[in-house]
């Protein structure tokens, strides 16, 4: 594997009494593409958010580019250079597209410029002067993802992003992720949709119970499909 850039240990997270996350371990290669594979409440979520530091208590060990985070708020971690994008997309209706994207401080150096953020989403680049919730799904996961590049960040933590949307804009969604791969980006992306994810991932992590029970290589896939239906139902 490549040089580790994110390595989870015995990462345990609570929402209030709920006790969520059981222990989670895995690593992520620099500029590798992972995803987290998982029934709904399986802990995929919690685990993004708690690498984050957006729960409300979590112990074990959280380590980016050998920098422990676990006791970081949240927005120190940003700095060192984690970006998350929610399932819920968190467009601001009372921004335009360009205003949405100019929003988040870049907290590195590094990051793409608006010109860069267009040209892999001309669609962005179109309607930059509408309102933020005025677009397509698709168009909204595109600022979505967009937002978090100007930041600098090297690692990005994508949630569901193809959730609800039509097949050819959940192609184009791929495109954009393995283009993101190639130009360095480390990629953590919790994905409901396993046929999805099978395109664009070098290994799959998957969750039961808020532990991660099994990796599987993507060179692996073909011959471990009987196993990966018994764990998600596909």
């Amino acid at each position: 594997m490549h040089d580790v850039l994110l390595a989870v240990e015995g990462l345990e997270a609570w929402y209030g009494e709920s006790h969520i996350l059981h222990g989670v371990g895995f690593e992520i290669g620099r500029g590798e593409l992972v995803t987290l594979l998982g029934r709904n409440g399986a802990g995929k979520t919690t685990t993004l958010r708690s690498i984050m530091g957006i729960v409300g208590r979590r112990k074990g060990s959280v380590r980016f580019d050998g920098k422990e985070t676990v006791g970081q708020p949240s927005n120190a971690i940003a700095r060192l250079g984690i970006a998350y994008c929610p399932e819920e997309r968190g467009i601001f209706s009372s921004l335009n597209v360009e205003e949405n994207l100019m929003l988040p401080p870049a907290v590195k150096p590094g990051g793409m410029g608006i010109d860069d953020i267009y040209g892999l989403f001309p669609n962005l680049k179109e309607r930059r002067r509408s309102q933020g919730t005025k677009l397509s799904g698709g168009e909204q996961q595109m600022l979505a993802i967009g937002r978090i590049l100007r930041t600098g960040a090297d690692l990005l933590l994508l949630d569901e992003p193809t959730e609800g949307l039509a097949p050819v804009i959940v192609q184009r969604i791929g495109e954009i992720i393995r283009q993101l791969k190639q130009r360095g980006f480390t990629i953590l992306l919790v994905e409901q949709n396993f046929h999805f994810a099978a395109t664009v991932a070098d290994r799959h992590y998957v969750m039961e119970d808020g532990r991660v029970v099994d990796m599987i290589a993507a060179a692996d896939v073909a011959q471990s499909i009987d196993k990966l239906q018994t764990y998600l139902g596909v």
